[in-house]
């Protein structure tokens, strides 16, 4: 890959539902609540799965209660799993592989996010002193995606998890030096509900943070590192997101927003929160 190639903005990291059987529809587990509007079981399929493998209510998700679908993403594990696992044999032509299907379909998606959080570090310039230590933790992790069912039951994530992480926190460490002043830290901070608008956050650390309805409306928050921020209801009103760190699209999806809002060229405004 060159280097001008942006890794983030791989087909592999992107969900593609058309080449996916429906696994987040089936695999995972809700409950009846803000975020869904029945309980559904691990192993069943949701009752708006077609046949195509496709939700029969996608564009009025939120008006019937699947909040919970709408802020979440496979990150390309999806289509992994279906046609990569279990080369392209569904659950409904194979029974007997659906259970192990299920299983590894958690596995992958964790994965895949893990992928994505180096590919992001990847295309910062400023983290050029790990991107080879970076570019061997992607290939060790992509080719450990593409092995068999058995072996990727085995994986231990955790411990994946915990050698990926200090590259990831040295990419940011390396991209935030270079935002002027002295920046926040507020990583794994409890900000649920706090004012914070129009706050100076650009630069800071907010790893694992909690700014659930937090608001947040006109704050500066470029070049934040956000990796694990849990943005649910968080009013993002008018605040500026460019060049944030880690920042996903489930995250953006959770938080609210408007047409003022700055997010990064590699995400999507979500829709549902109009103009």
């Amino acid at each position: 890959m060159s280097e001008r190639t942006s890794y983030a903005a791989q087909p592999d990291l992107q969900a593609d539902c058309g080449s996916c059987f429906g696994l987040c529809c089936v695999a995972l587990p809700f409950s009846r609540s803000s975020d869904f509007p029945v309980d559904k079981s691990a192993g069943t399929p949701c009752g708006n799965l077609q046949e195509d493998f496709r939700c029969g209510i996608h564009r009025r998700l939120r008006d019937q209660g699947y909040n919970g679908c709408t802020v979440f993403d496979c990150f390309g594990a999806g289509q992994k799993v279906s046609q990569v696992t279990f080369k392209g044999v569904s659950w409904r032509e194979e029974p007997d592989s659906a259970r192990a299907m299920y299983e590894v379909f958690p596995v992958v998606r964790q994965l895949h996010e893990l992928l994505k959080y180096i590919a992001q570090a990847l295309d910062l310039p400023a983290a050029g002193p790990v991107h080879g230590d970076l570019r061997r933790a992607y290939e060790r992790l992509d080719t450990l995606t593409r092995d068999t069912a058995e072996t990727l039951l085995a994986v231990d994530v955790d411990a994946l998890r915990g050698e990926v992480n200090p590259l990831l926190l040295r990419a940011s460490e390396l991209a935030r030096a270079a935002v002027p002043g002295r920046k926040k830290n507020h990583r794994g901070a409890h900000l649920m509900g706090s004012r914070l608008r129009g706050a100076k956050l650009r630069g800071a650390s907010l790893r694992g943070a909690l700014l659930i309805a937090a608001d947040l409306s006109g704050s500066d928050l470029r070049d934040a590192d956000l990796i694990g921020a849990d943005m649910r209801d968080a009013n993002l009103c008018g605040a500026d997101l460019r060049g944030a760190l880690f920042l996903t699209q489930p995250q953006l999806n959770a938080a609210r927003g408007d047409a003022r809002t700055k997010v990064p060229q590699t995400l999507e405004r979500p829709l549902h929160w109009g103009d």
